[in-house]
């Protein structure tokens, strides 16, 4: 089984944008379940200078897979985000 880490990067609390972003994230996790990729999901704080620093994200929200910022300043779709998470996994 393959394990990704996907962090939903936004401000605290989040706003509207963020909550959709983190309901896609999940979403499509949900969809790996049957599959052999497990996904770890975590909230990061846009305005969290350690998190400024590893990812220089200064808009949100912004999803980083696996340490790295794949999507920032939209809200993604979850087919989009399951593809990003396959190819991680990968």
């Amino acid at each position: 089984m393959k394990e990704v880490k996907v962090e939903v990067i936004g401000p605290e609390p989040p706003c509207m944008r963020c909550q959709a972003a983190k309901k896609a994230v999940e979403k499509a996790a949900e969809r790996l379940k049957q599959s052999e990729i497990r996904v770890e999901i975590q909230k990061a704080n846009v305005m969290s200078k350690e998190i400024v620093g590893k990812y220089g994200v200064l808009v949100s929200p912004a999803i980083a897979i696996n340490n790295i910022v794949k999507i920032m300043g939209r809200v993604p779709k979850e087919d989009e985000i399951e593809r990003l998470i396959r190819e991680a996994a990968k």
